[in-house]
């Protein structure tokens, strides 16, 4: 969240920058509106506790002189009564502001372009050639079906629309992707994790899911857990409460985890297909840093995440979202998007983002630098990558007009030497 200093100092450009994110605007004004009431309550309620103070003070000198205090005492009294209802306005009035707060996103950092929707974001870079299949190229959704290796039909039967089955080959090719990254991150510095799929409210509240994405969680009802939306999460919250040394930072960690989202408001979007499921696998990247540091961490993260693309010989750009495409807790943001040849468009397989201290302040981790006192450090996360994505663009990428589909020459190893999609292998 933002910090309270900031949004008091913040005036118009503050104002300007929330509506840029899709804040309503006058929901600045009506935060100093109860900022300012909370903070005049309270000294009202401190000069009033000075009188009950002093009025208290004056009753022992009476009754120790013998003298009569009633008048005193009803003044004690009626001080009391005054002092509560004060509190308990003050209380409103703190829940209303911290509302507001959870409510705010994050607010762009000055590079970052600002617009309404993706038609507004800016190209980077592109990398690779797209490639020459000489026939019309098939969507994932028929290559992987025809092969065997994607059954939508019968993960539909187990549990609803937008659950897909693997099979044979296809299982072992989403494996072997984690591996492949997991190995590729682990070599660049990135310690892998294997966290809990089941968080708690505050590990959700912290990361910037709770509240703003209540409706795209699953909870367990009965358990107050959530089933994590991405790795994230758990990654994020590991050093929830904590304050770290400053030689610690940066901390780098990797996960490879099944991540679950209900999707709100989504609906007849992305229906077809694996781009867009309840349950997809995705390899998370998340950087600890020290706020010096965090935007040359963001670059260097999303060069690790585009070393995946690299390596598996795909097609894609950079993208560098707009303020109105980012996510909630964001203040820069590079999407990667692969190209999709049966779809004929760039399709967003990883975000690379600079949180700065959003998450931090909500999760209170910070760090002391030597002779100073603890700050909040930055936080980023990124797709590296979305594994269920990277399977989809192999599949339109690699295939063949015979229906078989070429496995990448840096994957072949993690497949035991199969270096053919056939329908028989599956």
């Amino acid at each position: 969240m933002l910090a309270r200093e900031r949004l008091r100092a913040g005036g118009d450009d503050l104002n300007q920058a929330l509506v840029d994110r899709g804040v309503e605007d006058g929901v600045l004004a009506r935060w100093t509106e109860l900022d300012l009431q909370r903070r005049e309550s309270l000294g009202v309620v401190e000069e009033k506790k000075r009188q009950r103070n002093e009025s208290s003070k004056q009753i022992g000198q009476l009754k120790q002189a013998g003298e009569d205090a009633d008048e005193q005492i009803a003044a004690v009294g009626a001080l009391k009564k005054e002092i509560e209802a004060l509190e308990q306005t003050i209380e409103g009035v703190e829940t209303e502001l911290e509302t507001l707060e959870l409510s705010l996103p994050n607010v762009g950092h000055e590079s970052t372009p600002v617009g309404a929707s993706e038609e507004d974001n800016v190209v980077v870079r592109t990398v690779g050639e797209l490639p020459e299949l000489g026939f019309e190229a098939a969507a994932h959704w028929d290559v992987g079906p025809e092969l065997g290796v994607l059954d939508f039909e019968r993960g539909a039967k187990l549990a609803g629309a937008r659950f897909t089955t693997y099979r044979g080959l296809g299982a072992r090719l989403e494996r072997a992707l984690a591996n492949f990254m997991l190995d590729l991150h682990g070599r660049a510095g990135y310690v892998e994790a294997l966290p809990p799929l089941l968080v708690n409210e505050a590990s959700m509240l912290a990361s910037g899911q709770l509240p703003k994405f209540a409706d795209d969680a699953f909870r367990v009802e009965n358990h107050g857990y959530y089933l994590i939306p991405t790795s994230e999460v758990p990654l994020v919250n590991l050093h929830r409460g904590e304050t770290l040394d400053e030689d610690e930072l940066p901390l780098r960690y990797t996960a490879w985890t099944p991540c679950f989202r209900a999707e709100a408001g989504s609906y007849g979007k992305d229906v077809r297909g694996l781009i867009r499921q309840h349950q997809f696998f995705k390899v998370e990247l998340v950087q600890i840093t020290h706020p010096e540091q965090s935007y040359e961490a963001l670059e260097q993260l999303t060069t690790q995440a585009e070393s995946v693309l690299q390596a598996l010989e795909l097609p894609y750009r950079v993208m560098a979202l707009c303020t109105g495409d980012m996510g909630f807790t964001s203040a820069k943001t590079y999407d990667l998007e692969v190209w999709l040849p049966g779809q004929g468009a760039y399709r967003e397989i990883s975000s690379c983002s600079n949180c700065e201290d959003f998450q931090a302040r909500r999760a209170n981790i910070r760090f002391k630098p030597a002779g100073g006192k603890p700050q909040l450090v930055h936080t980023l996360n990124g797709s590296g990558l979305a594994t269920g994505r990277t399977v989809v663009a192999i599949l339109e990428n690699y295939q063949q007009e015979d229906g078989t589909v070429r496995v990448p020459e840096a994957l072949q190893s993690y497949l035991g030497g199969v270096d053919l999609l056939t329908p028989s292998d599956s």
